[in-house]
């Protein structure tokens, strides 16, 4: 797992420190390091030295610092002289960033990889309100031909043929995050996201971070599964393409019996936990798990199995059989 550093002026580090573990629970190979008014830029290396030497994996670290050009970017600097190849320095620290670093060491391995994750998230957490305080920005292209809200139109209108068009229906614990926000919208170009959970759907701070987390001119919605078979059903949704993200394979049966006419999914990330077992870097699945795909296929529903789209399809069958191995 790769390591992480948190170091600032003052206690900033030991306070978004402890906002992390509030969020996302409390983290293995995570330090806070923190520059106090009467320390030296010798004092603070010494810390950080120290934080390194504490993690599982020193191969693997990522240092996060609050400003760039500060003591603590210039002694972080000087330290990864000789692991350029393998540590990475990320400015301008602030939760959402943390967040989504503790998030992506869950299918990440390398700190250059979290790395370029983690600056999307950290930009995106930056708003203001009122909303129309935001600076401006043009919408893209695609956004142009977005479908309005379906309350806005009367009931029983049709739109274009009456069915939702789906760019993409994707498994992914994380749901929305920078590799679906960006790669994934780039490559399907949907006018909405929407995030099928309803776990999320009762949690206003994970709902609130997923909405947010759109890019810009693509419109994010959190809804229960129930809900997203109704959508499937209505006619006014007939405009839209949209990119549709479950958290599980078990939600993803639920809304295809319930309606949802999705004939491919994108299998993308299923987090490790207790009681699963890794067939790559990014899947792992317990039994339950190994029955759900098994009964996805005898409903005629293909998998892509990838985590991003430049990435080589892996062969479904040969997971699922690598995964009953495993687990036996």
């Amino acid at each position: 797992m790769v390591g992480i550093v948190l170091a600032t002026h003052g206690d900033f580090a030991t306070g978004i420190h402890m906002s992390g573990s509030m969020l996302f629970g409390d983290q293995p190979n995570v330090a806070a390091v923190t520059l106090q008014p009467s320390d030296g830029p010798d004092a603070l290396r010494a810390r950080i030295e120290e934080a390194i030497a504490s993690f599982e994996d020193q191969d693997q670290v990522l240092i996060l610092v609050d400003l760039w050009g500060g003591t603590p970017f210039n002694q972080s600097n000087n330290l990864i002289a000789g692991h350029e190849d393998s540590w990475a320095i990320v400015a301008g620290l602030n939760l959402p960033m943390l967040i989504d670093a503790y998030a992506s060491r869950m299918t990440m391995e390398s700190a250059h990889e979290i790395a370029v994750q983690i600056v999307g998230s950290a930009r995106e957490g930056v708003r203001v309100y009122p909303t129309e305080l935001e600076p401006k920005e043009e919408a893209p292209a695609q956004a142009e031909g977005a479908a309005a809200p379906a309350a806005a139109i009367p009931e029983g209108t049709v739109l274009g043929d009456g069915k939702i068009k789906y760019a993409l229906a994707r498994i992914d614990t994380r749901l929305l995050h920078g590799q679906v926000a960006t790669g994934w919208t780039k490559a399907v170009q949907p006018d909405r996201i929407i995030a099928v959970s309803d776990a999320v759907a009762a949690d206003e701070l994970r709902k609130r971070m997923i909405m947010e987390a759109a890019p810009p001119g693509v419109k994010a919605h959190v809804v229960p599964i129930w809900k997203m078979c109704e959508v499937a059903k209505d006619p006014r949704f007939g405009d839209t393409k949209a990119m549709i993200l479950f958290e599980t394979p078990q939600d993803a049966l639920e809304a295809i019996k319930g309606g949802v006419d999705i004939k491919t999914i994108n299998v993308g990330s299923m987090a490790h936990s207790q009681g699963k077992f890794a067939v790559n870097k990014v899947l792992s699945l317990d039994m339950k798990d190994v029955e759900t795909f098994e009964e996805l296929k005898k409903l005629g529903v293909e998998f892509d199995v990838r985590k991003v789209p430049s990435d080589s399809q892996e062969n479904m069958d040969a997971l699922l059989e690598k995964a009953v191995a495993g687990l036996k």
